[in-house]
């Protein structure tokens, strides 16, 4: 249990990173819809150094859901495949707009990828929250171990979570601009990130008033505290986001909006447990973590891969932000 409680951690620890690291790529792509094309260049410049480093955070993720929890790898494949697929080609959307944008010197071309990368952030944002919304409100798993039909991908509470994931991002991505683009360009980026915070805000309302009177949410939590406290993290992790961005402490602002994007994960998980997917018509096919695990050798050996490139991973990351932490005219922002 203790092994497969630190893999289901893992695995959580990856797909949190992810949203955070990539969510401000969807972020800025969200933004890429207004502005010129100047703004457009400037803000796909500010992300550059960062952009395929934060992908690589997904594939960590999906490595160990293929090799350490293989049951549930095909749980979601079949049971929430509109949702996945559909993230998964926001993601090479996003991929391939930003790297052929740059390609032709027509501004009109151009402008076609720029609306690709936003079609492509649309999607990853919205399909991700939509996967963690049937996950939080379970999915029709029958007693054959096979999850049934598709109605729980289309569910208010669905639409509301993949709204509040596309605010989350859009937020997200808006302070890290205050963080990266020179100042001139950053006060009036800061002044839209400060704008999206109350957007933000009235979505994780929707989607709490709209978990709340789920009967699906209610009956699919194992653990209230942790779904409760969902929404009050968020809400208080905005709110500082608000402030610091008041204050021109974009570093804090980022950190707090990174929160807010990693909380879901943490706290889904935890409002589950013991369970990864609960069942909304067979209670007793609902899965736990471990049977949804592979078994003990093969979590060993996983263990001897993962062991050196969790650091190495880390690392990259880091030295990544160190190397470019100023801003794009080579001023050093004020972090803190």
């Amino acid at each position: 249990m203790i092994v497969d409680l630190a893999w289901y951690a893992l695995l959580g620890f990856f797909f949190a990173g992810y949203l955070v690291l990539a969510g401000y790529d969807y972020g800025i792509g969200l933004l890429l819809a207004r502005g010129g094309p100047a703004g457009r260049r400037a803000a796909l410049t500010a992300l550059g150094p960062y952009f395929l480093g934060n992908e690589v955070w997904l594939v960590a993720a999906v490595g160990i859901l293929f090799g350490a929890f293989p049951v549930l790898e095909g749980e979601l494949l079949s049971g929430c495949y509109p949702a996945v697929a559909g993230a998964l080609v926001g993601v090479i959307l996003v991929i391939v707009g930003v790297q052929l944008r740059s390609r032709p010197t027509d501004e009109r071309i151009r402008a076609r990828w720029d609306r690709v990368v936003v079609v492509g952030s649309v999607l990853a944002a919205s399909g991700w929250g939509v996967l963690l919304a049937a996950l939080l409100q379970g999915v029709p798993r029958q007693a054959a171990g096979h999850v049934t039909g598709m109605s729980h991908l289309a569910t208010p509470f669905a639409a509301a979570t993949a709204l509040t994931m596309l605010a989350l991002v859009a937020v997200h991505g808006a302070t890290f601009l205050t963080l990266r683009l020179p100042a001139a360009d950053a006060a009036q980026v800061g002044r839209t990130a400060r704008r999206l915070v109350p957007v933000a805000l009235t979505a994780v309302a929707l989607a709490t008033v709209v978990g709340l009177l789920s009967d699906r949410v209610r009956d699919a939590v194992q653990r209230p505290a942790p779904a409760v406290l969902l929404p009050v993290l968020l809400v208080a992790a905005l709110l500082v986001a608000r402030a610091a961005l008041d204050r021109r402490r974009p570093g804090w602002a980022l950190v707090a909006t990174g929160a807010a994007l990693a909380l879901p994960v943490a706290l889904v998980g935890a409002a589950l447990w013991p369970y990864v997917l609960v069942s909304t018509t067979d209670p007793g096919a609902s899965l736990t973590v471990a049977d949804a695990a592979a078994s003990a050798p093969t979590l060993r050996l996983l263990g001897w891969v993962a062991l050196p490139l969790l650091p190495a991973l880390l690392g990259f990351q880091a030295m990544c932000w160190w190397v470019f932490r100023g801003r794009t005219d080579g001023r050093a922002p004020v972090y803190w």
